[in-house]
């Protein structure tokens, strides 16, 4: 796409804002205060009365009958682009995305995205049976795509028991011991709590060590084995942030200083199969390592010219095939986060990466650089990559979205699912759930058949206790089959 550099997004104004009390107000009040903060941030109180696009962010704490019509009237706007998102992690910087490209193409000048949960103000609501005061309610279906059979006969719904799966499989190929692998995740998430203690907008700004987030304890029990609850992200919080965005020129007309802008100068979409068992090898992302190529790639720099990361951070695998995908080090001086992390500084549901962008405008007001952030949707199936920069560095050289797509397919051949298996497997990754009181409920496997992949329980407490003690994965197993539920045995 050729256009004028004029036309550059940027963020002229970025604020956020965490309650910490479980008194938060509702949404909507929070989506209006984080605005008018953005807008005095950007020099202009008035400003809001003249955007052109208002996006706001899938609330998961309150189902409002027309967000985003309630949010314009509650600020004076009047836009005639109105959005309301879906859910996942890649979200706001998907709509940061095509906002950019619609101010690239003329179509606007002037956008507002807003994010907020107070899903700790609802949890404590819900626990004390008392009725929140909230207005326009509405309810409406959650907006999700039905699961693979293989998925939904099996239970498969909950991140924190498909995203340990990435990382045994990671485990193996690596060749890595049970006790080496979880240090590595424990002093990888530890690095992010350094961060968080120094975030003033952190839910949890404390400095943890790896022995406390790798260490099982009554306070710290396994969520979805190989992982702790401090290894977990925290979306019971109450958070908000917002993003006023405008073309250069429009920056310039408002006499926005640059060393108060942030510019996004390179960004990537792609996508791995939706189904957790059809990815050819679970140890890896193809689809980061296209988007996060890419998006260098478009802002025309390279890794080494990056002064800071914010990868998303839900569970440690999040992390570590992430750094993987870029060819970063774990340990890079750089870190790998500038807000502290979905575990510590907190993940308000699809709204974390609002956050993340405003801390990189926050952190490139004070220092040159350029930071890559990254957002990861469902069950790593959605990605996402974008180049922030504290100047201009040129037009982005956008890749077709189809090109980047298939080049994924072209690295990551896919598998047929098979509903329902009896007979034998081996296995390629698997995790165990633990309740709340830390005891081991059930595991979930991901098989390779001869007919091709597929889901199974194991409901055997020895065989939990096994599969928690020695590397599952390689291990042949029999499964059989109630017509819908696989249970795996060994």
């Amino acid at each position: 796409m050729s256009t004028s550099n004029s036309r550059q997004l940027c963020v002229i104004g970025a604020a956020q804002h965490t309650d910490r009390d479980a008194e938060a107000p509702e949404p909507l009040v929070s989506w209006a205060q984080r605005a008018r903060e953005a807008a005095a941030l950007a020099g202009s109180p008035d400003i809001l009365t003249q955007i052109e696009s208002l996006q706001v962010v899938y609330c998961q704490s309150w189902p409002y009958d027309d967000p985003v019509g309630r949010l314009a009237s509650l600020i004076g706007a009047d836009p005639a682009h109105r959005m309301y998102s879906g859910i996942g992690g890649t979200t706001p910087q998907e709509l940061v995305n095509r906002t950019a490209e619609a101010m690239l193409r003329g179509d606007l000048d002037l956008a507002l995205i807003c994010s907020a949960e107070a899903l700790a103000t609802v949890r404590k609501a819900k626990k004390l049976g008392a009725r929140l005061p909230w207005r326009y309610r509405q309810s409406s279906p959650f907006p999700w795509d039905p699961p693979h059979a293989s998925e939904a006969n099996h239970s498969v719904f909950q991140a924190w028991e498909t995203f340990p799966l990435w990382d045994t499989a990671r485990r193996a190929r690596r060749g890595a011991s049970l006790s080496d692998d979880a240090a590595e995740a424990a002093d990888v998430m530890a690095a992010m709590t350094r961060v968080a203690a120094f975030n003033p907008h952190a839910w949890r700004p404390d400095i943890l060590s790896a022995a406390a987030i790798g260490t099982v304890t009554d306070a710290n029990r396994y969520v979805g084995w190989p992982y702790t609850k401090r290894e977990v992200a925290v979306m019971d919080v109450d958070m908000s942030a917002a993003l006023l965005l405008a073309t250069r020129a429009r920056a310039d007309a408002l006499g926005v200083p640059e060393n108060e802008r942030l510019y996004l100068s390179g960004w990537a979409y792609a996508e791995d199969p939706a189904t957790v068992a059809e990815r050819d090898d679970l140890s890896k992302s193809a689809a980061m390592a296209v988007t996060g190529r890419h998006a260098l790639a478009s802002a025309g720099l390279t890794l080494s010219d990056m002064t800071a990361f914010d990868l998303y951070s839900c569970f440690p695998s999040s992390v570590r095939l992430g750094c993987d995908a870029l060819g970063l080090a774990l340990d890079d001086e750089r870190g790998t986060t500038i807000t502290g992390g979905l575990p510590y500084a907190g993940g308000p549901a699809s709204g974390y990466v609002t956050h993340a962008i405003a801390s990189a405008h926050d952190r490139l007001a004070a220092e040159d650089g350029h930071v890559l952030i990254t957002g990861v949707g469902m069950h790593l199936a959605k990605h996402v990559a974008a180049v922030w920069s504290s100047m201009p560095v040129g037009e982005p050289d956008l890749a077709d979205p189809a090109a980047l797509q298939a080049t994924v397919e072209a690295d990551q051949p896919r598998h047929h699912v098979l509903a329902g298996w009896s007979g034998a497997a081996t296995v390629l990754a698997y995790t165990v759930a633990h309740g709340r009181d830390g005891s081991a409920e059930q595991g979930l496997v991901v098989l390779d058949t001869p007919d091709g992949r597929a889901l199974a329980r194991v409901k055997d407490a020895e065989l939990l206790a096994d599969a928690e003690s020695r590397e599952l994965v390689g291990q042949s197993v029999v499964v059989t089959t109630d017509g819908t539920c696989n249970e795996a045995r060994w």
